[in-house]
């Protein structure tokens, strides 16, 4: 299903954030063309941090690179650039996530494409926007968990601020800029005009706390105290969290403590009477049940807990979850060849329209794989007059 088709995306970026972008809309069917430096290519495709190779480069640059074409050029070689340009005057999207003031040393400012392709929709990802004392600072995921104050609402009170295990900076100011390409494509659609759209990666995960920061905004700037014990909010009651079983873990979302006490056997939580003990002594509460749950399997509380439509789950590892059947029915895993016929197995665009799944067997693409035919249909190596 192609409701993007049509419609040429031509990418810049690296890394993850623009291209999770870029390739949310080659999902969607548009044709994604990666503007890649001849030689080395997406600094994505052997600096980032994995240790899984496929043909060696990296599995993560399989996975956000998938469904793309590659056009190897040097944007410093004015043959190139040029064709570039000749490329952006009959695009319909520009993705790029270089720090402040690259694009413009390049040649290629928002300014400039505008007056090459006046329809075009100019997207741009950034560290912490283009202005202010850290406007120049590497925009890596990290870092922004870091500075953000992410990393402070996980772990129990206790411990130190505990990084999120996945680049969730990148993935959410990729989601950000997508849907900003599709409102503008949308608006476009109606006024014939293109737009300037930015996101910064300390906007998207500002974005991303938006329940928490509310909270705080609201509340005399008080600081969210994590539980010392089994914390998982720093805002919710007790139960809230993930304790340990017999066998394994299991997590509990919000719950009445005094129907938890009877249904688990667990006779001193029916001490907790008045429903705002449940937050103020919480970490009393969840000391009780961390004592009391490990002494049964997950299975056997899950038994007891399902059945009363109590909001639980057992907590599994990746080899546990594809065993579910409840993951199985998903169909979320796709197999992709490379240029090179190298199978890649990746998880598929989540999108479902009028029940329909969307799919593409079109692997990452080799550096430079579709310049000859990117420069036939885009005809690069003609002289032509930039779009109007």
């Amino acid at each position: 299903m192609n409701l993007l088709q049509d419609i040429v995306v031509v990418d810049f970026s690296q890394f993850l954030s623009g291209p999770s972008a870029a390739l949310r809309l080659a999902d969607l069917g548009a044709q994604v063309i990666k503007i890649e430096k001849p030689g080395t290519g997406d600094i994505c495709r052997q600096l980032y941090v994995s240790d899984v190779l496929l043909e060696g480069e990296s599995t993560i640059f399989h996975a956000i690179n998938r469904n793309k074409q590659s056009y190897a050029a040097d944007l410093k070689n004015p043959d190139d650039l040029e064709r570039v340009k000749h490329l952006l005057a009959q695009a319909d999207v520009m993705i790029h996530n270089f720090r402040p003031g690259v694009m413009e040393r390049i040649g290629l400012s928002y300014e400039v494409v505008k007056q090459i392709n006046p329809g075009i929709i100019y997207a741009e990802v950034s560290g912490y926007g283009n202005e202010g004392p850290w406007k120049d600072l590497p925009g890596q995921d990290l870092l922004l968990q870091a500075v953000s104050g992410l990393s402070w609402l996980s772990n129990n009170d206790n411990e130190g601020p505990t990084p999120m295990g996945v680049a969730v900076v990148d993935i959410m100011a990729g989601t950000h800029i997508a849907q900003g390409i599709l409102a503008t494509l949308y608006q476009r659609g109606i006024t014939g005009e293109g737009a300037l759209v930015q996101v910064s990666m300390m906007e998207s995960i500002l974005d991303f706390q938006f329940e928490v920061l509310t909270c705080y905004y609201n509340d005399g700037n008080e600081l969210p105290v994590r539980s010392a014990v089994n914390s998982a909010h720093a805002y919710i009651a007790a139960p809230y969290g993930i304790y340990r079983t017999k066998d394994g873990y299991i997590a509990l979302a919000m719950g009445n403590i005094l129907l938890l006490g009877n249904l688990l056997g667990c006779e001193p939580l029916l001490q907790f009477t008045e429903s705002q003990d449940w937050f103020n002594k919480r970490d009393t509460i969840k000391a009780i049940l961390a004592d009391h749950l490990v002494h049964h399997t997950t299975a056997h509380w899950l038994g007891i807990l399902e059945k009363a439509d109590i909001w639980c789950a057992a907590v599994l590892n990746y080899d546990e979850l594809l065993q579910q059947e409840g993951y199985k029915v998903l169909d979320m895993e796709i197999t992709v060849k490379t240029g090179n016929g190298i199978s890649v197995t990746t998880t598929r665009c989540p999108i479902r329209v009028d029940g329909d799944i969307l799919l593409s067997g079109t692997g990452a693409p080799l550096l430079g794989e579709h310049n000859e035919q990117i420069e036939e249909q885009f005809g690069l190596l003609k002289e032509m007059s930039p779009r109007g």
